[in-house]
């Protein structure tokens, strides 16, 4: 268990419980004064027991979800107990509860106020329990809402990713683009340069072809004139 006082009670309960469970027994070989006697000390233990299951019951409540289930079925097993006592003792010494003896005080093991007293308390322990699901419900829900305000926010992330990348293809296609117009460019600088080189080549020739002839003019009119 989580409680260490809760162990506490428990220990001090198991104690009582073993002394509660040999009266009914031993009423039953007694007589007068001391059936009496002995009547009135299952009361009082009765009481205490009434009393530690209740300290029992607020620790219960303090303690950590997880164990309280475990603690509650302890207690709910405690108390049926303790009312099996009851019942067995009023079998074996009736007439002779607390109302009758006088004196016993308001823990009497046959009063219609313990009895109610103790039904409370096990309708108490199924509301913690009942408490105790709703938690756990709550608990789930709320892992489920994180986990999907998570999956949301990853796929958030996820589409301005592809968006960035998505600038970056738009950008690597204008600078293609670019690339390709400047080619285009190049090409026709390239095809014009061709032609004035073809252009070049051709004037060239001309202009040695016209050399040559007046070279040769020159020869002719020097030597065979």
């Amino acid at each position: 268990m989580s409680s260490e006082e809760f162990e506490k009670l428990h220990e001090i309960y198991r104690s009582l419980y073993e002394e509660l469970k040999l009266m009914p027994d031993r009423v039953l070989t007694c007589r007068g004064e001391e059936r009496k006697r002995l009547v009135r000390s299952f009361d009082e233990r009765q009481g205490e027991a009434e009393e530690v299951l209740e300290g029992m019951e607020e620790e219960l409540r303090a303690a950590p979800s997880s164990h309280r289930n475990a603690m509650s079925t302890k207690l709910r097993m405690y108390r049926r107990d303790l009312g099996k006592l009851q019942r067995d003792m009023k079998v074996s010494a009736p007439g002779s509860g607390s109302m009758a003896v006088g004196g016993g005080g308001h823990h009497g093991i046959y009063s219609s106020q313990n009895q109610q007293s103790t039904h409370q308390q096990s309708q108490r322990a199924l509301l913690l329990q009942g408490t105790d699901a709703l938690n756990n419900a709550s608990q789930s829900i709320e892992r489920s809402q994180r986990i999907a305000n998570e999956t949301e926010q990853i796929g958030t992330d996820i589409i301005e990713e592809l968006g960035e990348q998505r600038e970056q293809l738009d950008r690597t296609r204008d600078r293609l683009v670019h690339t390709g117009e400047n080619l285009g460019r190049t090409r026709k600088i390239l095809r014009s340069m061709a032609r004035r080189l073809v252009t070049n080549k051709l004037l060239l020739a001309v202009i040695i072809l016209m050399e040559l002839a007046i070279l040769g003019a020159v020869v002719y009119l020097k030597f065979f004139r």
